[in-house]
């Protein structure tokens, strides 16, 4: 082989290593630039549903606080009625039989024995009639303030129940509607307590705490898997978008055999 050719064939093998490497680099950036591509395509998904879930959040959120809000309404109207209405009622029908009872004591003993009878039971309708009315209007909560009205609903609870409650409670600054809230939670969590804890014990905390109300309902019953659990859930799920749209937060503890913690905080009422 000539020199000439030699050098003919070099040069060929070096442009062919030349094209070689310059495809390379056009393959491998046109890789890359594929890769970025379909990663911000990925990017842009991943936010857009990002969004899509935050904004489908927040629209549970305001139809959770407007069904609350609906249910306070309501429980207000059915008070109201219960006061109003049937208690207006029942007190004249009491008056009523307190008067037919002096006419006929004298003429028939039986018929005044009834009629005994009667407002007897008048009475324990009249009652039962006040304590619906105050549990659907907690009235205490108005008169009184946020700790006699969780004070008063510990004892009825402990009564009807028959379980012990201890108290820890401290005045806190709310507002009205928080202080509804918050009353709110512990009814709810006293309700889950009958219903599934089996507890003895249970235990009511409020207090100041790092600019907010904190407070919690602690029980000494058989607890519950915190994981696929049902049980109270969609009462206390209520709740959290309620705390939650007051501006609070809400945690919930528990373990099989080792009792339930409910615990929330509310910003304290700023005054000017």
């Amino acid at each position: 082989m000539t020199i000439t050719a030699l050098l003919a064939f070099q040069i060929a093998i070096v442009a062919m290593v030349g094209i070689s490497v310059l495809v390379l680099v056009l393959y491998l950036r046109q890789r890359r630039s594929g890769e970025t591509t379909r990663l911000d395509v990925a990017e842009s998904a991943r936010a857009e549903l990002q969004a899509q879930f935050e904004s489908r959040t927040q629209e549970f959120a305001e139809l959770a606080r407007h069904l609350q809000t609906a249910r306070e309404d309501e429980r207000n109207r059915l008070a109201r009625a219960l006061h109003d209405e049937l208690g207006a009622l029942l007190t004249a029908a009491k008056l009523d039989a307190a008067r037919i009872k002096t006419r006929v004591a004298a003429v028939s003993p039986e018929a005044t024995e009834r009629l005994v009878h009667l407002n007897e039971t008048l009475n324990s309708i009249i009652a039962l009639t006040r304590r619906i009315t105050e549990d659907l209007r907690p009235s205490t909560l108005g008169n009184l303030g946020l700790v006699p009205a969780l004070e008063i609903l510990a004892r009825d609870f402990a009564v009807g129940a028959d379980i012990r409650i201890d108290c820890a409670l401290e005045p806190v600054a709310l507002s009205p509607q928080s202080e509804l809230t918050l009353f709110r939670l512990v009814q709810e969590a006293l309700n889950n307590v009958a219903k599934y804890a089996r507890a003895r014990t249970v235990t009511i905390a409020l207090g100041p705490r790092d600019g907010h109300a904190s407070v919690s309902v602690t029980d000494d019953g058989v607890g519950f898997q915190m994981v696929g659990s049902k049980a109270g859930s969609y009462g206390l799920l209520g709740m959290r978008y309620r705390i939650e749209g007051d501006g609070g937060n809400l945690l919930v503890k528990s373990a099989p055999g080792a009792g339930t913690c409910l615990s929330a905080t509310l910003p304290l009422l700023v005054h000017a």
